[in-house]
């Protein structure tokens, strides 16, 4: 009976298995090009920011990086997708440059943390007007 079964069921399961590796990744995945694009985005402000305030270029791109994919996390929590492409550049600011001082305390143990704040926020409100278009 068990190798009837298996007869029986295999090939269709199979058959289901090998349809929904193939149709899953058809999807789009614009959420992850987002976050991704957020993340470069401040990966590319922080690391400016560092050269023209002297600082240490990786750690700038790494803090401008975190900044980035919680900007991109903030607006992605929102409801709909009306809100969510409703975006605030006051928000974006905001919880950019929250990022910024947080992950500057994590990389630079808190020295710098106005200055991070800073190139935080602009981050925000790059990526705010990069995403309005």
């Amino acid at each position: 009976m068990n190798k009837i079964l298996k007869r029986a069921f295999m090939p269709s399961l199979l058959a289901a298995s090998l349809a929904g590796v193939t149709i899953v990744p058809a999807q789009p995945a614009s959420a992850d090009d987002k976050i991704l694009e957020d993340t470069a985005i401040g990966a590319g402000v922080g690391a400016a920011s560092s050269l023209i305030r002297g600082r240490n270029v990786v750690k700038g791109a790494i803090n401008g990086a975190g900044t980035g994919a919680a900007i991109n996390g903030a607006n992605d929590l929102r409801g709909s997708r009306r809100e969510r492409e409703k975006r605030s550049i006051i928000q974006d600011a905001g919880v950019g440059a929250a990022a910024g001082a947080v992950t500057n305390g994590i990389t630079n143990g808190g020295k710098g943390t106005f200055g991070s704040a800073a190139t935080g926020a602009a981050t925000g409100v790059i990526i705010n007007q990069i995403r309005k278009r």
